[in-house]
This record gives C-alpha cells, structure tokens and sequence, in this order.
C-alpha cells in the first residue's frame, strides 16, 4: 500500500467533485475455479484499491459525502479461517492503513444504506463487472441487474476518471516496478525463442518472471507465431524457422499497477529481408509517435500519423499505392493495421475499461472515429501531464480480410492486392511501449527493451 494520507486525499478529492450523497464502492470477492475452496488468484476491484489500497476480498467502502466520513464494512476472521489461513488482521487495523477509523461488520451495509435512502440521499455506484457484485447491488439497492448499469452514477464515473487519468508520483514509481519486470519478461524471451520448441515454453518461462517479479500477468500472455490474430493466446504451436513469435505480456505488482510491452521476434534468431523491412515500417511508426507525444495533443492524431508512416511506409514497398494521407483518410491502411494506436495504462492495463472506453478515452471535444479499424482506438482525447498510455502500432496480413477486401474489390486504388498475397502466412508484427506524458513532453517508461533489429537480434543471441 501507499501512505494512508495518499488514500485519504484521495477520497476527499472524490468527495470535492461529488459534493453531496454516499459512494458506495464494493471490493471484489473470491471467484472459484471449480469449488467454493479452490479459488481463482484473487484480484481487487482497481476502483477499490484505487481509493482504500485493501487488497482483501469481502470489503466494500463508503464514502460519504454529507456526513464526511468513510467507511470500511467487513467481517473479521475466526478461529476456522485462522486455522486455514493463519492470523489475519482485523478489519479495524487494516482500515487505519487507509486512513479510515470507522469500520463495522459486512451485514450492516445493508441497514446504512437502507437508512440513507429513507432520508433521500443519492447513493452513488459505478457499473459493477462481476456477477457477484452485480447481486450485491440487487440486495442493497433493490435495482433489477438488467439496469444497473442505466442506474450507475455518470457523475461517479466521469470524477473517478478525472482522478485516475493523472498518476501521482506513488503511481509513477509503481508502473516502473511492473516495467522492470516487463523488461526481463521479453528479454528472457527473446533468449528462450528458438525453432523446435512450443511457443508455451517461452509463454511459460515469461509468466514465471512475472511471479518471481512479486505480481503476476497484467493480461492473459499473447505469444505466438500466428501474429496476424492480434489477441492470440494459443500457445500450442511448435516454432520454427522463418516463424515471427509475437510476444504481448507485461506485469502487474502486488499493488495492482500494470506494464504492457510487445515484441516481435525472428524465431531463427536473425530477420529475414521481407521480415526486416515490415518491422522498420512499424518501427518507425512507434519511434515517431512517442516523439509526438506531449500535453494538448489529441492522441487520435497521433494514432493518425503511425497510420500515415505505415501507409507510406507499405506504398514503399508495393503493397500500398497512392496519395498516402488520402489512403488514411479513406481506412484503407486499416487492413494491415487494423486497432487502435494505444490505451490509457495504471491500475488496469487497460485502464479504467470497466468505466467505458468513451469515458476513458474520449469527451465532448474528440469524439470516436466511426472507421473500420480507427474506431477500435480506445484513446483519442487531448493527452495531459500524468497520463500513462501505450504506443503499440502493428502492420498484420490477416488472410480472411484481404480475401474479403480483394473479392469486394475494396480501395483497389490504394491496396495492391497481386503484391500482398506475396506476404500471406507472413503473421504480424507488433511493437509496444509504455510512456508517461510530462510537462514538455514524454518519458518511456522502465529500462528500455531492446526493439531495433540490431538490438532484438543480439539479445536473441546472447
């Protein structure tokens, strides 16, 4: 956890933006995988660690606003779960490293906020995910779950964003953590890659890093050579010669806090000359958009710039032709880079997705891009002080696409469709860093993970 006060500054910021009512805020509970005690690894609800630090399940907060107290409801353990699990805590000494004095049993949640809305206060909720919360909200508030989400608060959902976006210094230090153990995640991967084994063996010793780094995956490991499948987390192929491995994985800290990496790496240790000139295409796009980066600037014109450098980059190469800007504008570039530039990264890493990407990611200014392919851009807002986001542009030859692209003879004045059969079974390529926007600019996060070809090949080698 971080310094009590860091918590209570925090919901008094809260309750600033609010004004008057109770926020209520569940913390998750334990999920079993096939029986009540055999459980799931048990992950905090981010909005709860975010304002109380308890990475307990079984609690859920109260912040009240007009009464200007907080809350911690949950039960104690006795002498059964003691025996099972050792001595715990009580609830009360737990609660006081959040800077919270009031505690009382879970049971009695019910009576405070029974009581609150027979005086007419506005109970204040955020959209729950989980089924077990989504009960809970049914029991407390006497709402259908098939409305809970109607019957969120956008007032809670748009202060909670305001708060989030901007990282403190504590959050900073913490996203490093998880950067560092990303670097040594991908670099044991890069020595581990080599033909005649199991993309799961390098997808294996990766995850191994993350336990030992004290957290474990930010995200389920995509690791394989069918890269052209952007969220691939099928790990049963044998490599081989001439295969690109994608490797998407980062690392969450026994604090919640994620990192997020991607690279593309040559199986036979060396790139091929077809493979070198696709990775510098989308080399570049990634180098020239984290030079972009500043406070003030849309991020949706910056994912458009890394569309425009692979567009030209393509037409360079005979796989695209034409005006390259006009190329873009049309979506035509989608086809070989079809999602988004990046996502905001913190307590989730894809942060704050369980509040809407459009809360996120997008306001009354710049509003989502209806466009095949730009319109999976989950960040496109003006970038302020504070943000942590990623940079992870891809060029991929999805032969399902450009089969139904060439039989609609789609944008055939800017694809050369005879030229990209050339690259089918080609996969993808993928390069992803981790950026924090300071005052004039922008920092890459963690010790850099070697991304040139010079670099990823001596890795590989070494």
């Amino acid at each position: 956890m971080f310094p009590a006060t860091t918590y209570t500054s925090r919901r008094e910021k809260l309750r600033k933006l609010m004004k008057s009512g109770i926020i209520l805020i569940p913390g998750n509970d334990e999920s079993p995988m096939n029986y009540p005690a055999n459980g799931y690894r048990f992950r905090q609800d981010s909005n709860f660690l975010y304002f109380f630090g308890l990475n307990h399940p079984g609690f859920a907060g109260i912040i009240d606003c007009d009464a200007n107290k907080d809350i911690i409801f949950g039960n104690d353990v006795d002498i059964e779960d003691i025996i099972w699990m050792g001595v715990q805590p009580s609830v009360k000494e737990m609660a006081s490293h959040a800077g919270i004095t009031e505690t009382a049993p879970f049971a009695e949640l019910d009576s405070y906020l029974a009581e609150a809305i027979i005086k007419g206060k506005k109970i204040h909720f955020l959209p729950p995910y989980r089924a077990e919360n989504k009960f809970l909200l049914k029991s407390l508030l006497d709402i259908k779950i098939s409305n809970l989400k109607e019957e969120s608060s956008t007032d809670l959902v748009k202060a909670v964003v305001a708060l989030r976006s901007i990282k403190d210094k504590y959050e900073i230090e913490e996203i490093e953590r998880a950067c560092m153990t990303g670097y040594t995640m991908h670099t044991t991967a890069m020595k581990a890659t080599k033909p005649g084994i199991y993309e799961r063996e390098v997808a294996g010793a990766v995850e191994g890093v993350a336990l030992c780094g004290g957290g474990t995956v930010s995200f389920p490991v995509i690791c394989s050579v069918r890269g052209e499948t952007l969220h691939n987390h099928y790990h049963g192929n044998i490599m081989k010669d001439g295969d690109l491995l994608m490797m998407d994985a980062g690392a969450e800290t026994e604090n919640g806090y994620a990192s997020d990496y991607t690279r593309t790496l040559p199986v036979s240790g060396t790139f091929t000359q077809k493979q070198k000139e696709i990775y510098e295409i989308v080399l570049k796009a990634n180098t020239e958009a984290i030079k972009a980066i500043k406070p003030g600037i849309p991020y949706q014109q910056i994912h458009l710039l890394a569309a425009r450098i692979i567009a030209e980059g393509l037409g360079a190469l005979g796989l695209m032709k034409g005006d390259a800007a006009e190329a873009v504008k049309q979506g035509a570039h989608a086809m070989f880079f079809p999602h988004g530039l990046g996502h905001m990264m913190g307590l989730d890493v894809h942060d704050m997705e369980d509040l809407g990407e459009n809360n996120v990611g997008y306001d009354d200014e710049i509003k989502r891009i209806d466009q095949f392919g730009t319109a999976y851009l989950r960040l496109g807002r003006r970038l302020q002080e504070g943000f942590v986001l990623t940079v992870e542009p891809g060029i991929y030859f999805i032969p399902a696409l450009v089969e139904q692209w060439k039989a609609e003879k789609k944008f055939m004045n800017f694809i050369n469709y005879d030229k990209v059969s050339e690259y089918l079974g080609f996969g993808g390529v993928r390069i992803e860093d981790d950026i924090l926007v300071t005052a004039d600019g922008c920092r890459v996060l963690g010790k850099p993970v070697p991304k040139t070809v010079a670099e990823v090949e001596a890795m590989m080698k070494s």
